[in-house]
């Protein structure tokens, strides 16, 4: 039975079994990547896959304005983008970026950026200085459980990571929101030291 026909039909899809990991912090040389997910499934032999889904601006969510210092429901420049891992919808990452820093900028423009978003963010003068992670587990909204093609009951992990220039601008924040059945979340330290 194909995808449309068992939607059409109501009834769950059986997704095959997939589990990716995401680490936390992202280790330094997997941000550096022109892509952080690629980067990360090649390193586990897993097949990864790209899909841009929008890119364009939208008000953004309270946890999404506090990171870019501006208000709820201002407008900022989305870029979101499907995540599979061997064929199987494992993630939905949106970078969100301030439209008084970004807007009109080719990080506006459609498709991925080249050679990487970090580079592209470097090209408009903003040097990296640091980043906090948080990660939270919650029920999937409508657009996450049908996009991620989510069993009922299932839910998911959602990472945001904020990053801020040197001079401490927030420059871009980054939500994943993951299958919580289909990844592992191994823990590093900063230092390298893998000791608890």
């Amino acid at each position: 039975m194909d995808i449309d026909a068992a939607q059409a039909g109501g009834g769950a899809i059986a997704e095959p079994r997939v589990v990716v990991r995401r680490t936390l912090p992202t280790e330094p040389a997997v941000r550096a990547a022109a892509s952080l997910f690629v980067a990360e499934a090649e390193r586990q032999g897993i097949r990864p896959g790209r899909r841009m889904l929008q890119v364009g601006p939208e008000p953004a969510s309270a946890r999404i304005a506090e990171a870019l210092r501006v208000d709820p429901g201002q407008d900022v420049l989305a870029r979101r983008k499907l995540l599979l891992a061997d064929g199987v919808p494992v993630r939905i990452a949106t970078s969100y970026f301030r439209l008084d820093l970004f807007g009109g900028t080719p990080l506006g423009a459609p498709g991925f950026i080249r050679p990487s978003l970090q580079a592209g963010i470097e090209a408009l003068g903003h040097r990296f200085g640091h980043a906090e992670e948080e990660l939270l587990a919650r029920r999937p909204t409508g657009f996450e459980r049908e996009t991620l093609r989510l069993d009922p009951g299932e839910w998911i992990v959602q990472i945001v990571r904020a990053a801020y220039a040197t001079d401490g601008t927030p420059v871009h924040v980054l939500e994943t929101i993951c299958a919580a059945s289909r990844h592992v979340f191994p823990i590093s330290q900063v230092t390298g030291a893998d000791e608890f």
